[in-house]
């Protein structure tokens, strides 16, 4: 995810979690058995979808012969800190979506000065691209997973960096917004673009004249479904009946549905609201309760809500969550707002006139992505979750409905049938290397109207407040969950642990088991700052499974640091790395790593790398041994597999201050879309001016003095092979 400007960036996704539960787990001792994995019928659907990937059913056994079989096919490319983006040697990549780019034929292009009219974002691509899916297309316009030349690609807006949306930055008098039409355009670049992509003689470009095009922002309608829905506290001026919502926001990562329709998650939501200082006063102990739960302050990052005066529609003053109306249900001001924030949204890109679905089921959260496990005929689905914040949590959701694949193309209508009625699971990794989910079942556990830490009024209440239901049954607290993938050989899920500066010596574990020093320009940072990726494997290979087994992938580190206690997992100068971040299964079985990473950026950008994956057990028990200023704690765990360079490569660099994020493919493996994101986006050091482009850290992808803009990428391998990876 991107950092908001008003916020440190070691602080950016701090939350009050101030539960007991233990810090991941404590002991890893059990080595994972396998029996049985990958059970049941593999013939009836159309397509399998998981973790990020499309792939044509194949039964288990091939895959996971195909997946020894896999050979990196690149020479790694060297860490770098230019203003470029750095491509392994065979490989070219062309942009395809630019913040602004026009999405409709007669829209003008971007100048890119900050002079392009607010409204004129209905119909431009949005800022900061991030979490995003290729959804292949026959020429008639319908769905079809096995076409890769044309398609629609859906791309997550994940926020802005506001200096370079404006001719001279933000317009704030008196600590307040003073320009409308700024915040406007603030608003409308977030949100979620879909455009349809034609591959031709130069390769994929928008097709502007499609009917698919289309933008989904802050002010797009949106229906509240399953369970949270007309609940009270979802009541507004806006929607009095609780049924209804406006608007997506910081939408970060993303997943997908195997009926063919797209999930954008919304991450960050909560700084974006604000509460006056005497709103307090007017609220019960347990809203306040949940209101810290959830990071909701008394001011807005980029303060949308001060802008007078407000529209007739409350299009500024609804992210003021104040108490400001005399109705006893808040039908007469947005005092519930904040509460129709925090979901996973369902769009159809396949029908534009649609209006998209809230799907409360999945729960409230910092949602960075939802991501599908095994899809079998006559099984449940599931999608796995991460709530992006330090000491936070794992979830998966698993519906009640069976996969039936007549299902497929049936849009909102198999949405309502699989995403609205299911049980949303929160996990618990135990000591010996065992998990358990744990269901958020109201009037279980704990999750009742008696229980003192937070009085739950009903399932809506428990879903709506996911984090602190979440709390009482003991989840085990996780270093930033990020994304997730599943492997599409074996069904095992990996999920990014970004990193923790904020671990301390004697709170390591198991699986976080490594405090330590990893200075950049001679300044310390102490914790875990370089992140891991963490891996599990569903009991008898069945994703409704209550119990799992787990170990930890890979622990990221600089290849220059201790072997014994910090680079754990051998990195070397060709694949070192810092902050995971995005993951993504390709066709081949191959797993793509991204990063978003502030501590190695003395030493390089952002990057994405490709890896091999073992399968979880295939490592060693270690000891870890930590150290500061003459105190030390141990930690056991157990590694992954060391990758080595033939299993773990650097395959891309990106150009200065970008994240590297939003990754998907053609179902043919020869193209991959990658996202470079807010390039340049530090706009609060001394040195920057906003009138002087030679202060600007990029100018990536203009060049010249140009204004930086994220970008969706697309890389091709030069002789049309597949990208990354052959079969040996």
């Amino acid at each position: 995810m991107s950092p908001l400007p008003s916020l440190p960036n070691d602080t950016q996704n701090d939350t009050e979690n101030t539960s007991s539960n233990p810090e991941f787990s404590q002991i890893l001792s059990a080595r994972l058995s396998r029996r049985d994995l990958l059970k049941g019928s593999f013939g009836a659907a159309a397509s399998l979808y998981l973790g990020g990937s499309s792939l044509l059913l194949t039964p288990a056994g091939d895959a996971n012969a195909a997946a020894r079989r896999l050979k990196l096919n690149f020479t790694a490319v060297s860490k770098s800190t230019a203003d470029k983006v750095s491509l392994a040697t065979g490989y070219s990549y062309r942009i395809v979506l630019q913040t602004g780019d026009p999405l409709a034929a007669d829209v003008p292009d971007y100048a890119n000065d900050g002079s392009d009219e607010a409204e004129s974002f209905h119909h431009r691509a949005g800022d900061h691209n991030d979490g995003m899916f290729f959804f292949g297309m026959n020429k008639s316009g319908s769905w079809n997973p096995t076409v890769s030349e044309q398609g629609l690609l859906c791309v997550n807006h994940e926020n802005i960096t506001a200096a370079f949306l404006h001719p001279t930055g933000q317009s704030i008098v008196n600590d307040k917004r003073a320009v409308s039409g700024e915040v406007l355009k603030e608003m409308l670049a977030m949100g979620v673009s879909i455009v349809e992509v034609r591959k031709g003689p130069k390769g994929f470009e928008v097709n502007r004249g499609s009917r698919f095009n289309r933008r989904i922002t802050t002010l797009t309608e949106m229906d509240l479904t399953g369970p949270a829905a007309r609940s009270p506290v979802m009541i507004t001026k806006y929607s009095p009946d609780g049924s209804r919502s406006r608007g997506t926001l910081n939408n970060c990562s993303n997943g997908h549905t195997p009926w063919g329709t797209y999930l954008t998650c919304e991450e960050n939501w909560a700084f974006f609201f604000s509460r006056s200082s005497a709103d307090d006063s007017k609220r019960t102990a347990k809203e306040l309760t949940a209101f810290k739960r959830y990071g909701i302050g008394a001011k807005g990052t980029y303060q949308w809500a001060t802008v007078q005066p407000d529209t007739e529609d409350n299009r500024f003053g609804r992210w003021d969550a104040s108490i400001k109306g005399s109705s006893k249900d808040g039908s007469d001001d947005y005092r519930n707002e904040p509460n129709t924030f925090g979901w996973v949204v369902e769009i159809d890109p396949f029908n534009p006139q649609s209006t998209s679905k809230k799907r409360t089921a999945l729960g409230r959260f910092a949602h960075e992505g939802a991501w599908p496990g095994l899809v079998i005929p006559g099984q449940p689905l599931v999608w796995y979750m991460g709530c992006d914040s330090r000491h936070e949590y794992i979830y998966k959701y698993v519906s009640n409905a069976v996969w039936d694949p007549r299902d497929i193309g049936r849009g909102f209508v198999a949405g309502d049938k699989y995403l609205n009625d299911g049980k949303l699971y929160v996990a618990r990794f135990n000591a010996d290397g065992s998990g358990d989910w744990l269901e958020l079942k109201y009037g279980q556990k704990g999750l009742e109207r008696t229980n003192t830490y937070y009085s739950f009024a009903d399932q809506a209440d428990v879903l709506i407040n996911a984090r602190l239901a979440a709390d009482v049954l003991g989840a085990t607290k996780m270093d930033r969950p990020e994304w997730g993938a599943v492997n599409p050989a074996n069904g095992e899920v990996y999920m990014t642990l970004t990193y923790n500066p904020s671990r301390a010596l004697d709170k390591v574990d198991a699986a976080n088991p490594r405090f330590y020093n990893d200075p950049k320009n001679g300044v310390a940072q102490k914790g875990n700052a370089n992140g891991h990726i963490i891996r599990w494997a569903e009991q008898d290979g069945k994703g409704s499974a209550t119990r799992f087994q787990w170990d930890v992938f890979l622990f990221a580190a600089r290849s220059t640091a201790d072997r014994e206690n910090i680079n754990l997992s051998g990195l070397s100068a060709d694949n070192d790395f810092s902050s995971p971040d995005g993951l993504w299964f390709a066709r081949s079985g191959l797993l793509w790593v991204e990063t978003d990473d502030h501590a190695y950026r003395d030493a390089t950008n952002c990057m994405l790398l490709a890896a091999i994956p073992g399968r979880v057990g295939d490592g060693s028990k270690k000891e870890v041994v930590n150290s500061d200023n003459g105190k030390e704690s141990r930690a056991t765990t157990y590694v992954g597999a060391a990758p080595g360079d033939e299993r773990l490569r650097r395959f891309l660099v990106g150009p200065v201050d970008c994240e590297i994020t939003g990754i998907t493919e053609t179902p043919d493996g020869r193209a991959l879309f990658v996202n470079i994101q807010h390039p340049g986006e530090t706009t609060n050091d001394k040195g920057f001016d906003i009138t002087r482009p030679e202060t600007y850290l990029s100018h990536w992808p203009g060049g010249g003095m140009s204004r930086p803009r994220s970008a969706t990428i697309v890389i091709t391998r030069d002789d049309g092979g597949p990208i990354g990876a052959d079969l040996a």
